[in-house]
């Protein structure tokens, strides 16, 4: 995480998810805690051993939107791009809608992704 070491207690769990890449249990992590209504951290997706993607997240906690951009990773997030839209619903779940792509392929995809937010 950009060279920063912190203790990895701020995640969230996958809930659900139409790429395979995602699977339903992979940890959302942050770099950073949420402060003041807003979210603004680097953030990694960790999909087993080897497999992590990295990403930004700009999140409005009061208005229960923002987004999170991907920009490579390891393993077979290697080359993984993504912009997507995240909101909230309810029951607290966040979800994330957008489009995501594998380079060197120029095709782009729609993905869903739900999470479910757990401290410690």
């Amino acid at each position: 995480m950009l060279g920063v070491q912190r203790p990895r207690s701020d995640f969230c769990t996958i809930t659900a998810s139409n790429l395979e890449e995602i699977e339903v249990g992979s940890r959302v992590v942050y770099a950073e805690a949420a402060g003041d209504g807003s979210l603004d951290s680097d953030i990694v997706i960790e999909a087993g051993p080897g497999n992590t993607a990295d990403s930004h997240v700009k999140l409005d906690l009061a208005a229960g939107s923002g987004v999170v951009t991907f920009s490579g990773g390891t393993g077979k997030f290697t080359g993984f791009q993504a912009r997507v839209d995240v909101s909230a619903d309810p029951a607290g779940l966040w979800h994330w809608e957008g489009t995501y792509s594998f380079s060197p392929s120029d095709r782009a995809e729609t993905c869903s992704v739900s999470t479910a937010r757990r401290l410690r």
